[in-house]
């Protein structure tokens, strides 16, 4: 018993070391415009606070979903951020799930890459909308008489560059349309959609998204528009990027990655191209699928024919 386990041990670190190898240059590739999208999120961050300088707390507005939905109230508005939450860490990890996980479908970097620019768009949106027109906002720090609503003009530029992280992003007032919690939570679910493959977990996300939305109304943290706003904007983003936006090479299609620098530089045009590469070069080699996913880890084409060298 012991010696099938390190056994199996053995096997999945060799397993973890070769994947690194090949996401670690994916990485070196195309790591510009990942540290793009990572620091748009800063970006998006102070733009929120900068907004948070411009609010003013008046009167709730009228909404039909705080008519339809009671209020959690304060000691209960966790229950959004927790599912949020959950939401976020339950995406992370399936993105690294290549890794361990034989059903490759996907490489991690190049995932990544994808999800920023789908991300960075919808908040480039977000900043200007929230920016054009500032509502008061519903949630409870946010209106008047609490000492959060406004903001003191700061003392220094650095006051306003640091953000404030993480207390400034959980008060912040006046960045409502459109939600930033329903942006990720509907990138995430519909990359899933279209790169995961079990079913009844593509059901479960999108009920866990609308019980997110209705949260996040009952928490009094959005208006019913930002919501409505977010449904729509976020997954119309979604189709034109992804449309627009070169598919990725399925790793189980005959994507062919170097395995070395060296490989590399000697064929950049290659790499990521999904073209089959020379066979007597010593290139990772996987099953054609035409470029679909399959669910439930069936192949998408049963007619796909494998070459065995």
């Amino acid at each position: 018993m012991t010696f099938y386990i390190a056994r199996e041990a053995s096997k999945l670190w060799r397993k973890v070391c070769m994947e690194t190898t090949v996401e670690v240059q994916l990485l070196m590739e195309k790591w510009k415009l990942l540290l793009a999208g990572l620091l748009f999120q800063y970006i998006h961050g102070l733009a929120a606070r900068g907004v948070h300088y411009l609010h003013r707390p008046g009167p709730v507005l009228q909404d039909l979903g705080f008519m339809a939905l009671p209020e959690l109230g304060q000691n209960r508005g966790y229950l959004s951020e927790n599912l949020f939450t959950f939401i976020f860490l339950s995406f992370v990890l399936w993105t690294f799930h290549p890794f361990v996980y034989h059903n490759k479908r996907f490489y991690t970097v190049l995932l990544w890459r994808r999800v920023l620019a789908f991300l960075v768009t919808c908040q480039i949106l977000r900043i200007v909308t929230f920016y054009s027109t500032q509502l008061p906002g519903p949630n409870y720090h946010c209106r008047e008489g609490s000492k959060l609503a406004r903001l003191p003009p700061p003392n220094t530029v650095f006051e306003v560059l640091l953000i404030n992280f993480p207390r400034g992003v959980l008060y912040g007032c006046g960045d409502l349309i459109f939600s930033s919690h329903m942006i990720f939570t509907l990138v995430f679910v519909n990359t899933y959609q279209k790169y995961g493959s079990k079913r009844i977990i593509k059901f479960l996300a999108w009920m866990l998204v609308i019980i997110q939305s209705l949260l996040i109304i009952a928490a009094r943290k959005h208006y019913s528009v930002d919501i409505v706003v977010a449904w729509y904007t976020v997954n119309l983003v979604f189709f034109f990027i992804d449309n627009k936006l070169p598919e990725m090479p399925d790793r189980t299609s005959g994507t062919l990655l170097p395995l070395s620098v060296k490989e590399k530089d000697e064929k950049p045009n290659k790499l990521l191209s999904g073209n089959p590469g020379d066979t007597n070069a010593d290139w990772r080699q996987r099953t054609q699928m035409n470029g679909k996913h399959g669910e439930e880890g069936n192949l998408a084409n049963p007619d796909v024919t494998t070459n065995v060298t």
